[in-house]
This record gives C-alpha cells, sequence and structure tokens, in this order.
C-alpha cells in the first residue's frame, strides 16, 4: 500500500452512515458488540497471545498489552456501560429569536473522523471505537506494531456488527503498523477532523510537532502526591503504596512521592513491608535515602535529576523530601505533566491551597490518583485523560466527542 488516502476518504464518507443512525439503534449496536467480544473470548486471547509472545515480559508494556478473560469482560461490560450513557448530539445549547424574525439555535453534533494514535494498549480499540460510534464518529485507529494481532482480531468483531446494521466497515478503519501512515494520517486535514494521541510522551511530542490536524494530547502521566506533616500516616502509607503498585504501568499511577523532612523518620520506614513485596525500586533524594539505608532495603538508588519528572510506568518509584507545602508546590510546578496530583493532609488550609494552585486535570485531597478515570468518575469509557486545556480536560469520555453547529431558520429575511 503506498498511501491511506483513499482509506481515510472512505471512512470520511462512512461517517455520514454513522451519523443517521438514531439513538437507540446506536445503543443496540454496542450491545451487540459486547455479546460477540463475550462470545469471542477464547478468539481474542489466542490473538492478543501472539503479540505477548513477540515482547519481553519484563517490558512495562506488556501489562497494558495482556488482555486476559476478566480484561475482556471488561471490555464488554464498558461496551454495555457507554450504550446507556445519553446521547450528546442534537442537544440544544442556546436558542433565540432575532428582531428580523430569524430563529437561530446552536446544536451539538458528532465531530466527524476522530484519529487516535496509540501503543500497546488494545483495550484502547474498544474504547475509542464505542465512544465514536456512540456519538455518531467514525474514528480512524493507528494501533502499535506490538498489539497488531490483538487490534486485527477486535476490529473484525467490530466489523461484523457494523455490517449488521448497514455501516460500511470504513467507518471503524484500523490502519497498517507501519510508521509511513503515521506521518501520512497526520497531514489528512481534508479527512480527518482531529487526533488524539495516546501512549508515551515521545508519541505525544512526535504528534504534536508533526500534525497539521488539531490534537488534544492524551496519555502521559509524571504524577506526585504529597505527604505533608499533619498527615494522617496510616492512611498515606496505603494510598501511597496502591497508587504505586496495583496497576504499574498506567497513567494515573503514582511516579514521585513528595513528604515532608518532620516526619520521614517516622513515614518512610512504614512503605518498606509493601515495597519489598513488590520489589519497588526506590530512587530517592540524599535525606530520604539515608533512611531507607537505615533500615537497609536493598532495591535502593541515589536519585539521579533526571528521575524527577520521569513516568516510570514501572514498579519504581522516586522520593523528593521538603520542608514545606511551597517546596511541595514549586517542585510539582517544575515537574508535573498535569495529569493527577493529590496532597495527603489533615491541614484544611494547605488542601484548599493545594487544589486551587496546582495545575493540573485532576487534584486530589487524601485519595489515590489511580481514580483518574472516565469510568470511576461516572462518564464511561474513556479515549484518554487530555493535560490539555482547550475542548477537553481530564478524562476525554463520550461528552467531548462533540462540537458545535449553528442552524438558523427564516422565512425570506435578506441582509444588505
Amino acid at each position: 500500500m503506498n498511501s491511506i488516502l483513499p482509506l481515510l476518504q472512505q471512512t470520511q464518507q462512512a461517517s455520514a452512515s454513522v451519523r443517521r443512525l438514531s439513538d437507540a439503534q446506536r445503543s443496540q449496536l454496542l450491545n451487540e458488540l459486547a455479546e460477540i467480544v463475550e462470545q469471542s473470548k477464547i478468539l481474542i486471547m489466542s490473538e492478543n497471545q501472539k503479540d505477548l509472545d513477540l515482547m519481553d515480559k519484563t517490558d512495562p508494556k506488556y501489562d497494558r498489552l495482556l488482555l486476559n478473560e476478566n480484561r475482556i469482560q471488561g471490555l464488554a461490560d464498558s461496551l454495555r456501560e457507554v450504550a446507556l450513557l445519553p446521547d450528546p448530539t442534537g442537544e440544544v445549547l442556546t436558542e433565540r429569536n432575532l428582531e428580523n424574525g430569524l430563529n437561530i439555535k446552536k446544536i451539538a453534533v458528532p465531530m466527524g473522523v476522530v484519529g487516535v494514535i496509540y501503543e500497546s494498549r488494545p483495550n484502547v480499540t474498544i474504547d475509542v471505537a464505542s465512544l465514536c460510534l456512540r456519538s455518531g464518529n467514525a474514528c480512524v485507529l493507528k494501533g502499535g506494531k506490538e498489539a497488531f494481532f490483538s487490534n486485527s482480531c477486535l476490529v473484525g468483531l467490530i466489523h461484523q456488527i457494523l455490517a449488521k446494521f448497514g455501516v460500511a466497515d470504513e467507518a471503524v478503519l484500523l490502519l497498517p503498523t507501519d510508521r509511513k501512515f503515521t506521518e501520512e494520517l497526520l497531514k489528512a486535514t481534508r479527512f480527518v477532523d482531529i487526533i488524539i494521541p495516546r501512549g508515551s510522551d515521545s508519541l505525544i511530542q512526535f504528534v504534536r510537532q508533526n500534525s497539521l490536524i488539531p490534537t488534544i494530547e492524551t496519555g502521559a502521566g509524571v504524577v506526585h502526591t504529597y505527604v505533608e506533616s499533619s498527615a494522617d500516616l496510616a492512611k498515606a502509607k496505603d494510598i501511597i503504596v496502591n497508587a504505586r503498585v496495583s496497576r504499574p504501568s498506567v497513567c494515573n499511577s503514582l511516579d514521585c512521592a513528595i513528604i515532608d523532612e518532620a516526619i520521614i523518620e517516622q513515614f518512610l520506614p512504614m512503605l518498606v513491608e509493601d515495597f519489598k513485596k513488590w520489589n519497588v525500586g526506590i530512587y530517592a533524594d540524599e535525606k530520604a535515602y539515608a533512611v531507607f539505608e537505615k533500615i537497609g532495603y536493598e532495591n535502593l538508588h541515589h536519585a539521579q535529576p533526571e528521575d524527577f519528572g520521569r513516568e516510570w510506568l514501572d514498579y519504581k518509584i522516586s522520593i523528593k523530601t521538603v520542608t514545606n507545602i511551597d517546596q511541595a508546590l514549586s517542585h510539582i510546578q517544575a515537574f508535573s505533566s498535569r495529569h493527577s496530583e493529590a496532597i495527603l493532609t489533615q491541614n484544611q488550609a494547605f488542601a484548599a491551597r493545594f487544589l486551587a494552585e496546582v495545575d493540573a486535570a485532576a487534584v486530589y485531597h487524601n485519595a489515590s490518583t489511580r481514580f483518574t478515570d472516565g469510568g470511576q468518575f461516572g462518564l464511561g469509557a474513556e479515549i484518554g485523560i487530555s493535560t490539555q486545556k482547550l475542548h477537553a480536560r481530564g478524562p476525554f469520555a463520550l461528552e467531548k466527542l462533540v462540537t458545535e453547529k449553528w442552524i438558523v431558520i427564516g422565512d425570506g429575511q435578506v441582509r444588505w
């Protein structure tokens, strides 16, 4: 294949057939897709295993790639949840009658064609397709080569259901994995309306620098949690451990714990038992290092400058000590990717200041950052977590896959 432009043109044409589906038909389509996903678990896991066999099990992306029976059931459940969400299109956002008799109103309409470039995670294939179809959009999927068999299998199932509803396969288009097609996709302004990169910072920066299509950034998360000296340390220990080890390869997992110096002798030893269980690599500044060294923690390293501001995506964590909230806020401002940030404190004034001043899509007081998720926020599935400020910020879910259109109704009015 020399060019994907003919395919993209077909997707643009197919988007009209998606828009023509009624609200009930879109919901029914997703429910039937959920059924076929459940019925195809063995097939999906078999194709997924082909991808897993080509990846080193120690690679942080391995967990992202894995589709087991529980995760596949989660995909089916997510499809049903999206089917129940209200249709975001057709809503009248504003309406008025002008003195000249014109009736004008602004309504929410589908984006058109949504392009998503992503790495490793085949669940994104289902999430994106479900959200786009539910909101009347077509989608172009550019998955990574490491998930080729998994993505191809899932898109094949989607196409089976699209055919039942008279929608062309190209309404959910899976592009070849060759990188040259990524660059062509980013220039296809005639056929694609928005590009959403989901994955590593390098992927996001590549798309940002090369796309001629409007882009919404999602994925990369350098996440901090500040344990202030008044925090309930038992709860803080559970939150830090959960945020780091519950699913280390996801973007809302904890990368750097910021600890008040006043409590490091008391608090850091509380982490050791759980961190040993998961063999967490600790990259500590000098004061934190001394505490862990005295305890005899083995997987301990001197933090280097580049270890702050690093998204680990692994069983590793940076530890930064500070003397007050000002230093904590300064560190977060310097190294945050504006994804999710948390403060653990019983000082309500400090909490209020943190929530007001920290510039991130989601900010937390006394809770794990692992909750930054469309499903957890009651939005259903998501395309990703947007870390920018235009159009969408935080979980990029169904409600944000629309744009606006002005409808003007007249009776012969003219303007000279």
